[in-house]
């Protein structure tokens, strides 16, 4: 007999509970994408619906690990849904944390011109941008592919008149700063902040890209070299919010201090240190 969806949902619930800490979200999303329709519309009329065959395909390859949002292709970021893949990082709820600082700051009228330093697929630009219309921005990364990730997001998310992508890479020898030809009112930073030794659950290790992860032992080499350059890419006023490691705070607020720059820790609503905010 053909189990409902409801079933199903059940089933793969108690299956998902050994690879991940939210596993009945995880089998509602899938089961949305099996059907074509969103999680919501899954709820409210849907659960009696038989299961779709697709959705034992897609159950099969979240066994192995691999992120709910390759399987899908989309992922929900501030208000806007952003196509990802493999090639990318994936975006996380705690990374909000950084446009709900810079909304804090800047209001509604919000900044001119936002700069964000490894932009990925477009998670923080393209949700600054649709925050502020007024707004024009410039992501940089150092990954083709997440690139043209962020190009294909901009262009669906009709913000790509007002968004600028181009390749860089903060790691290169050289002078980056220089191929950036102006000042920001905002300067966004996802940078990797893993250390190197450190264990990561496997969905991450095993999918997600190690350059968008891991920065040196401590987990710092990022932040000393985007952190000195602040300075040159902030216009007079401007912040820059940048997402750290739970434990990171202390020593990142050293490396800004050691630049000039004040610094103060925005909290992420587990209440764990998420970002700083420089100016």
């Amino acid at each position: 007999m053909m189990k409902s969806t409801r079933q199903a949902l059940a089933s793969a619930t108690a299956d998902f509970a050994t690879v991940s800490e939210t596993p009945r979200l995880d089998a509602e999303l899938l089961m949305a994408h099996a059907l074509g329709t969103t999680r919501e519309d899954l709820l409210l009329r849907r659960l009696d619906d038989p299961a779709p065959p697709a959705f034992q395909a897609l159950l099969a390859r979240r066994l192995t690990h691999e992120p709910v949002a390759y399987i899908t292709g989309t992922r929900a970021f501030w208000t806007i849904d952003l196509v990802v893949g493999p090639g990318a990082l994936v975006p996380r709820a705690d990374s909000e944390t950084l446009i709900e600082a810079a909304l804090e700051h800047f209001g509604a009228t919000g900044p001119a011109t936002i700069l964000d330093l490894g932009t990925g697929p477009g998670t923080l630009l393209l949700a600054a941008l649709d925050q502020w219309p007024g707004a024009t921005g410039l992501g940089v990364d150092c990954s083709a592919e997440a690139l043209t990730m962020a190009a294909d997001n901009a262009r669906r998310l009709g913000l790509a008149d007002r968004a600028v992508l181009q390749p860089g890479d903060w790691f290169q020898s050289g002078d980056w700063v220089a191929a950036i030809n102006q000042r920001f009112d905002l300067v966004l930073a996802n940078p990797p902040y893993i250390g190197t030794g450190e264990l990561l659950p496997p969905e991450v290790q095993a999918h997600e890209p190690a350059g968008a992860l891991f920065a040196g032992a401590d987990g710092l080499d990022a932040y000393r070299v985007i952190i000195p350059a602040l300075p040159r890419l902030l216009e007079p006023g401007g912040i820059a919010v940048i997402e750290i490691g739970h434990t990171q705070a202390d020593a990142v607020t050293a490396l800004a201090g050691a630049v000039g720059l004040a610094a103060r820790v925005a909290y992420d609503l587990g209440g764990r240190p998420r970002a700083i905010i420089l100016s």
